[in-house]
């Protein structure tokens, strides 16, 4: 019963070498460590690398000890919101990435009309980067 632990939500990205991509890695995450997943995005083929970007939820404690022996399996682990880069210098405030962000990581402060950029909300789904004129928004996995 999870009710009365400390609960924990990561969103990351598990980035597998060739050699693992067969292995069921997500799988026994849940199973061993019991922690809830939703895959965010996918990129995975066989004969190559991949990514699986994930939000991942369960007991903070178990959590930390589920991406412990992920990486210890060879699953490179990063943090979702490195990932996803605003260059604010090349923003032009423009909000055309405002009307595509899905979860309103991207939104228009109403007094200011500043576009802000919440990392935490985002799910890189790189919508904004194709929609933004300057390009300054960036996803690099």
């Amino acid at each position: 019963m999870r009710g009365w632990r400390q609960m924990a939500k990561a969103r990351v990205v598990f980035h597998y070498p060739k050699a693992l991509i067969s292995t069921p890695i997500v799988s026994k995450v849940v199973r061993e460590f019991d922690v809830d997943f939703n895959i965010l995005r996918a990129n995975i083929a066989p004969d190559s690398a991949g990514l699986l970007v994930l939000e991942l939820t369960g007991a903070a404690a178990e959590l930390d000890r589920a991406l412990d022996w992920a990486r210890g399996q060879g699953v490179a682990i990063e943090a979702l919101e490195k990932d996803v880069v605003r260059n604010d210098h090349a923003c032009t405030q423009c909000g055309a990435c405002v009307s595509v962000c899905p979860t309103g990581a991207l939104h228009k402060d109403p007094l200011t009309h500043e576009v802000i950029f919440s990392a935490e909300d985002c799910v890189a789904c790189e919508l904004c980067v194709p929609a933004c004129p300057p390009r300054a928004m960036t996803v690099a996995f």
